[in-house]
């Protein structure tokens, strides 16, 4: 086996990556369960928002920890620029490309969730939903940049993410169907039929 391959510090490289993956799908996860306003069995939507926000700040230490990893190991030609720039790495350009397009998504959510207040909500909402791109975005260059990209036991995982962020958003689908059907004749009404409706209640 070859440095690559064997170096402690790209051994450790590829543990966060895969770790990374996992905690990302369980924070994607949680944050379609808390849009859609679901919960598990006993505990409120107020604990599975924290659990929601903790597990993102994790990710945010995890992937600072994997991006210094790589970037400061010799075996692989990946500079700084290259951890925020597609395509300006020298060893897999465009799968690092990807996780670097993953990155500087969830660099945008962090930096808005940071000035939620000032930003609003429809804005931060609107930058919040990019945080779904970076879950492919980061399964890609998982499978395309780490050495063990296509070892069956990192298939497994892959395979696992996609089975559980499918299953959430399946639920959440279901959930705003259900919930359109559900929703009063007032509350479906296309908003220009409403004041006709209350003019005629007047008369």
């Amino acid at each position: 086996m070859d440095l690559l391959t064997t170096a402690p510090a790209w051994v450790l490289a590829r543990a966060t990556g895969a770790v990374l993956l996992v905690l990302l799908t369980v924070v994607t996860a949680l944050g379609v369960a808390t849009a859609s306003g679901l919960r598990a069995v006993g505990v409120p939507r107020f604990a599975v928002q924290l659990l929601h926000r903790d597990a993102a700040l994790l990710a945010v230490v995890l992937l600072a920890l994997h991006v210094v990893l790589v970037v400061t190991d010799p075996a692989v030609d990946v500079g700084p620029l290259a951890a925020v720039l597609p395509l300006a790495s020298g060893y897999a350009p465009v799968a690092v490309g990807l996780g670097a397009l993953a990155l500087d998504v969830l660099l945008a959510v962090v930096v808005t969730s940071l000035l939620r207040v000032r930003l609003g909500l429809r804005a931060w909402r609107a930058v919040h939903l990019l945080a779904y791109a970076a879950w492919p975005l980061a399964l890609v260059h998982g499978l395309a940049a780490g050495t063990d990209g296509t070892a069956p036991w990192m298939l497994a995982v892959d395979a696992a993410c996609a089975v559980l962020l499918t299953g959430a958003l399946l639920v959440r689908l279901r959930t705003r169907a259900e919930r359109a059907v559900t929703l009063p004749p007032s509350r479906t009404a296309p908003r220009a039929a409403r004041p006709v409706a209350s003019a005629g209640a007047l008369r």
